[in-house]
């Protein structure tokens, strides 16, 4: 099998956390086929960010480019560096060396073709890829970063152009949970989650997944699997699911700033809006404005009311599908 696995900047903070992922990744490439790909350490881009900022109010974006991409580089080279420690041959990839051809906008480039005929050839030497995530390269030759979640987008579009047998996205989160559990610690981690409702949670602000990669695993059809890389087991697997075994609701995200509230599901369309307003008004919460999405419903509250009326629909609409 060959697997491709994403590591965040949470997972490579330091050089214990490098070390264990190195170790993550030796006990995998005993039975599969590996490539990972990699963000920044964590904090990296931010500090490249703002040393930028502090000798120009706006900074040429292909320059911005260049400095922020090289904190990926930096994670892979130590990555190899410490697999190879551990007897494990590695060999670190920029996006370009990668294959990874992108549109031409700085700060915000889309992939447009992978081509990843060098990582087959390091696989075929027996050698795990560490390929930079959040980086390409476009028709002119210039580094382009892909922007917020461009290091998942990274590894998605790898596994699909590598007709890979699974993408697996580890982080400090073991999964995609029916809320927020550092905001709601009933929430319930979820095993399996449909492909769809999982990017109707990107695209409403779930920060589990960029809603970029969402839709490319959809379209290619990329078996995903998102995980910790700080404790075993959990996780959850992204796919389709039949229709029978998708609950009716499988999550619900808001954003505070906004007083907005979205709840993810197949069940989402005007009965069950009517059904969340009223909920709402029994508990004296007001409904300023609301709406229907493909698989989501948006409600607009106040924003002093917004997390009592997450918790609400989260027990009445979510929780009480696994109370029956």
């Amino acid at each position: 099998m060959l697997i491709v696995q994403k590591y965040g900047g949470s997972s490579l903070k330091d050089p214990e956390r490098l070390r264990h992922v190195a170790e993550l990744c030796r006990a995998r490439r005993e039975k599969d086929e590996l490539v990972v790909v990699v963000s920044a350490m964590g904090g990296t881009t931010d500090s490249l960010t703002g040393r930028a900022r502090e000798l120009s109010r706006e900074p040429n974006a292909r320059e911005l480019d260049a400095l922020v991409t090289t904190g990926e580089q930096q994670a892979a080279a130590l990555l190899v560096m410490t697999m190879e420690e551990l007897g494990l041959p590695a060999v670190s990839l920029t996006g370009w060396q990668a294959g990874i051809l992108t549109d031409a906008r700085h700060g915000d480039g889309a992939i447009r073709l992978v081509a990843p005929s060098r990582i087959r050839a390091e696989l075929s030497r027996g050698r795990v890829p560490v390929v930079t995530g959040f980086q390409g390269v476009c028709a002119a030759g210039d580094v382009t970063s892909l922007g917020r979640g461009g290091s998942d987008t990274t590894a998605v579009a790898l596994a699909a152009a590598l007709e890979a047998d699974g993408c697996e996205i580890y982080s400090d989160v073991d999964g995609v949970y029916t809320a927020d559990p550092r905001l709601l610690p009933e929430a319930r981690r979820l095993p399996v989650i449909d492909a769809r409702d999982m990017l109707a949670l990107a695209r409403a602000g779930a920060k589990v997944l960029h809603f970029k990669s969402a839709e490319l695993a959809l379209a290619g059809n990329v078996p995903l699997r998102l995980l910790s890389s700080y404790k075993e087991g959990g996780g959850s697997e992204v796919k389709l699911m039949p229709e029978a075994a998708r609950p009716r609701f499988a999550g619900i995200t808001g954003k505070t700033d906004a007083g907005t509230l979205t709840l993810v599901g197949r069940g989402a369309d005007a009965a069950a809006l009517s059904e969340a307003v009223l909920t709402l008004a029994n508990a004296d919460i007001a409904v300023l404005d609301g709406g229907l999405k493909e698989n989501a419903l948006t409600l607009r509250v106040s924003q002093t009311a917004q997390s009592a009326a997450v918790k609400l629909l989260h027990e009445k609409m979510i929780l009480s599908q696994y109370d029956k």
